[in-house]
């Protein structure tokens, strides 16, 4: 079991955190912010173990920097890695079933994979369509069904799904992104009532236009145009998303859930 260093003052100290899809951009953000408050973060990946380890390793040696863990447990470090497709149901009750029994317990679930096969409606693949969805609504689906009662049992716990503005608003080209996205918005409210009695939390962070790889790649003049639409004028960045995933990790926000929150510089006002 990992223990915090004698005077850590951090909001999630001796937190186990799982962060799926957190090989990159907003997920690797989000295990990157959970840790400097002091969670111990499984960072899971499905097709880049390269990308996680390197997420892994920049965690560690920040935590070890920092002294927010104890030498003994130095080998464990404050992240560790685990590969699973969160869209195979059977997988992700390994992963859950894996984690419970090396780290004894899970508190913080950031339901963070997901995928794009963007293309307008009349020319979409069911193909495109199932996948985005198995990836996005129905793995968060699989990751909360298989915790949730552990998180009953130990009668605490706190989920965090990534949603998307386009889960709000819907946006052309998207339909299959869109509607995963609404839907984890759905799964929220439920998972948030249903678990609420034995004082587990469900809410979920609906990002707008945030800079990651998938953005970089954007042409210029689409981005000015995405850009021309937001109230504040200007792109979000992964620590706007990841120190909002924080506080609704942390006892700051034990009196929320069932929320959308939109991290979005007011797109969706």
């Amino acid at each position: 079991m990992l223990q915090g260093q004698k005077g850590c003052n951090n909001m999630l100290t001796n937190k186990i955190a799982l962060v799926t899809g957190a090989s990159r951009g907003i997920g690797s953000g989000i295990a990157k912010a959970l840790a400097r408050e002091g969670a111990f973060v499984v960072v899971n990946y499905n097709g880049s173990k390269e990308r996680a380890e390197a997420v892994v390793a920049e965690i560690n040696e920040e935590a070890k920097k920092a002294g927010r863990i104890s030498p003994e447990n130095m080998p464990d470090g404050s992240a560790a890695v685990y590969g699973c497709d969160v869209s195979d149901f059977s997988a992700c009750g390994e992963m859950i079933q894996n984690i419970i029994e090396t780290y004894g317990h899970l508190d913080i679930i950031v339901n963070n994979a997901g995928i794009t096969r963007d293309g307008l409606i009349m020319k979409m693949t069911e193909e495109d369509f199932d996948r985005v969805l198995d990836t996005n609504l129905k793995g968060a689906f699989n990751v909360i069904r298989h915790a949730s009662r552990y998180l009953l049992k130990q009668r605490a716990g706190r989920i965090v799904n990534i949603s998307s503005v386009s889960g709000v608003m819907g946006n052309a080209g998207q339909a299959n992104y869109s509607a995963s996205k609404a839907g984890i918005i759905g799964l929220t409210k439920s998972v948030a009532r249903e678990l609420a009695s034995r004082g587990i939390t469900c809410n979920a962070i609906a990002p707008g236009f945030i800079e990651t790889e998938m953005t970089d790649a954007m042409p210029e003049a689409a981005k000015k145009e995405v850009i021309a639409r937001i109230p504040l004028q200007r792109t979000g960045k992964t620590e706007d998303i990841a120190e909002t995933a924080v506080f609704l990790a942390s006892d700051k926000a034990a009196y929320i859930t069932g929320q959308v929150i939109s991290v979005d510089g007011g797109m969706n006002i």
